[in-house]
Order: C-alpha cells, then sequence, then structure tokens
C-alpha cells in the first residue's frame, strides 16, 4: 500500500510540474531582452495608447555635454554619419535622410563611414580615428553596444564634439541627445498586438534578432515581453536566436526555428531588416505560408514580395529617411543653440516640432504597421 501510494504521489508531482512548466517561463526575462525597466502600454488600440504615452511627463535630461564646444552657431560644420553597418537598405535609407536634411540647410556637410559588419570594435575604431583626424565637428552614431560605445563618445565630448545618437542608443551621458525612431513600448505593442491578430491570442512564437547585446532590439524584446504577459498571457515565447545582421545566417536561423519546433511555431519575429525578411524567405520556401505567421521590423522594399504575395501580413516600423533626416537637424539645432536641456521640442525641418522624451531623447512619431494596402506606396 505505502510502495503505491508512493508512486501515485510522485506521478501526480511529474503531472503537476509539467503543468507548471509555462507559467514558470513566464515569470523569467527572455533570452535576448535587456534588464531595464520596462514600461508596457495599455492594451487598447493604437491612438489610445499613442495618447497615453505622449501624456506622461518626460523626466529631466539625462544626456552629456562637449567640454569647451567651439561656438560654431550659423556656421559651416561637417558631421560624421556612422551606422552600425554600411551596405544594407536601412542604413542607406538613413544615410539618405542626413543628405536630404544637409542639403537643405545648406551649412552641414555629412561624412558618412563604417564597417560592412555590425561590429562594435570596428565602430570604436572609426570614431577614434575621426576624432584623433579632428575633421568633423560631430557624430552621429547608430551603436552595435550600448555601453563598449559609450566611452569612445565621452571622449568626443571631452574634446568639444557634439554627439548624437539614432536608431541604437548609448548610455546617456555619453552623448547629447538620442533620435528615437518610436518609443520602444509602442513598437512592442504593435509587434504583439500584430501576431495576435494573425495567429490569436495563445499563439506560440519564436524571434530572430541580431545580438542579445543591440540596445534596441534588447529594448523591443523586453518590452514585447511586458507587452505580452500584460495583454495575451496565454501566448508562449519559444526562443530567441541571434543572426549577427546577417542574412545568410537569419534565414538559417529561422529554418532552425522551423524544424525545431514544426507544427507548434505559429510565428517569427524579426527584429532587424535583414532577419525579418530572411525569415520571410524561409517560411516560404518551407511552404509554410499562413501557417506560420512572420512579423517584423524592416524597409518596405526589402517586404513588398512576401506582402504582396501574400505570405506576410504585417510589417512593423518607421521611416529611416526621415530618422537621418532628423538626426541631422537635431544636430544642427544643437550646435545653433536652439536646442539645449532645457528644451521640450525641436524643429525639425519637414517633420515639424518632435518632442522630447524621456530626459534626452527625440521622438520621431509612432510606429507604422505596413500591410497589402500600403507598401507600394513607399520606395526605401
Amino acid at each position: 500500500m505505502n510502495k503505491n501510494l508512493l508512486i501515485l504521489v510522485s506521478v501526480f508531482a511529474i503531472v503537476l510540474s509539467v503543468f507548471a512548466l509555462p507559467v514558470a517561463a513566464q515569470d523569467e526575462r527572455w533570452d535576448g531582452a535587456d534588464d531595464l525597466d520596462v514600461n508596457p502600454l495599455a492594451c487598447m488600440d493604437g491612438e489610445e495608447a499613442a495618447a497615453e504615452g505622449e501624456a506622461a511627463e518626460a523626466p529631466v535630461y539625462d544626456g552629456g555635454q562637449p567640454t569647451d564646444a567651439p561656438d560654431l552657431a550659423g556656421a559651416d560644420i561637417a558631421l560624421l554619419d556612422i551606422p552600425k553597418l554600411v551596405g544594407i537598405g536601412y542604413f542607406d535609407a538613413t544615410t539618405q535622410g542626413m543628405n536630404e536634411a544637409a542639403e537643405e540647410l545648406g551649412n552641414v556637410t555629412i561624412v558618412s563611414d563604417g564597417s560592412t559588419e555590425a561590429n562594435i570594435d570596428d565602430q570604436v575604431a572609426i570614431i577614434e580615428n575621426y576624432i584623433a583626424g579632428g575633421e568633423v565637428n560631430g557624430i552621429l552614431f547608430a551603436a552595435n553596444d550600448p555601453v563598449a560605445i559609450a566611452p569612445v563618445l565621452r571622449d568626443a565630448l571631452s574634446k568639444g564634439l557634439h554627439v548624437i545618437g539614432f536608431d541604437a542608443n548609448s548610455e546617456p551621458d555619453a552623448r547629447e541627445w538620442f533620435v528615437n525612431q518610436a518609443e520602444f513600448n509602442g513598437i512592442a505593442k504593435a509587434m504583439i498586438d500584430s501576431m495576435a491578430t494573425e495567429k490569436g491570442a495563445d499563439a506560440q512564437f519564436a524571434i530572430v534578432t541580431s545580438t542579445f547585446t543591440t540596445p534596441n532590439q534588447a529594448r523591443w524584446i523586453a518590452e514585447m515581453q511586458a507587452y505580452q504577459t500584460k495583454c495575451y498571457p496565454d501566448m508562449v515565447w519559444l526562443e530567441t536566436l541571434e543572426a549577427q545582421e546577417d542574412a545568410v545566417l537569419s534565414f538559417n536561423q529561422a529554418n532552425t526555428l522551423i524544424n525545431k519546433y514544426g507544427a507548434d511555431l505559429d510565428g517569427l519575429f524579426g527584429m532587424t531588416s535583414v532577419a525579418t525578411p530572411a525569415s520571410a524567405d524561409a517560411v516560404t520556401q518551407a511552404g509554410l505560408c499562413g501557417e506560420v505567421a512572420v512579423v517584423g521590423l524592416a524597409t518596405p522594399n526589402a517586404m513588398k514580395p512576401y506582402v504582396n504575395d501574400g505570405c506576410v501580413q504585417s510589417v512593423v516600423l518607421w521611416n529611416p529617411i526621415d530618422l537621418g533626416y532628423a538626426a541631422v537637424h537635431v544636430a544642427r539645432a544643437v550646435v545653433d543653440g536652439a536646442f539645449t536641456p532645457e528644451s521640450t521640442t525641436v524643429v525639425a525641418g519637414r517633420l515639424g516640432e518632435l518632442q522630447v522624451v524621456n530626459g534626452s531623447e527625440v521622438l520621431l512619431g509612432p510606429a507604422f504597421v505596413f500591410n497589402a494596402e500600403n507598401i507600394n506606396d513607399f520606395d526605401f
């Protein structure tokens, strides 16, 4: 009797542990997320959520300041454009926007440089060279690693250079301002809501990202987890894989997830403009269009084939041309003394007034969802 009872208790304990596993997983931080505080938006429509975010009071300015920066108000200036990497459509678009702003302003020259790989050591070395060369008055950067890039940016500030981030931030005190393409919780809401619309409130999905240290992607993932846990608690996050901003590796990682999880995989999130089309290609080649949803961040041109043939329904992004354009206007306004740590808005040419959020960030605007109805209206 005692032996039988012991067997029954053991079996019962195993069953309980199996059913408890998803709950335990929901309580942990997913791999690929950072460890900063999260601020999930309310479970409501996009306009109400955006209004809620705008109503929040911005913290006190927390950016850095250049030391003894020369007075170049109204004078010609040269700005270094250094994205995460060169040679991909997304950063070609940000550079295009920078050059559009420079031409419009007439007193700004853009010097574009960067590595063909998203390598933080290469990025730091390039910035060091320009600091030593003394040929630029400011730096416009998209960080590959927010911590590793900070020392060289602080060095630039100490030499009197102006430092403005865009797309991917550094530690706040290492730059004056960061031009945020969309608030992280807004991107997270758009991504998770799109997956829920396509595959249901209990969808099981995985992520293909660049690296776990890439600041914007780690922040989006953290906010996605927070919003999903709050608004879609029955969703299951299966796994996150790194793909290094590499198209072939992104395709292979998407295939790995497809093969590993089989029918349990309802959707894939692509966290980069490289990973999303590669994931869509993997789903297409696997013959799983309509079965495995692909939702991600990408440029419209890269996604048009997949959206137009019905394999992808939702592409979340912003206009990267406008992002680069805004970064130059912010830098020009800082140099001219028109945009200071006390400012709450900044005028950015054709974009009008942009709001200051989170202390030292300039918000480009809310996330935009490209779909079959609108994607062909865009060309970048």
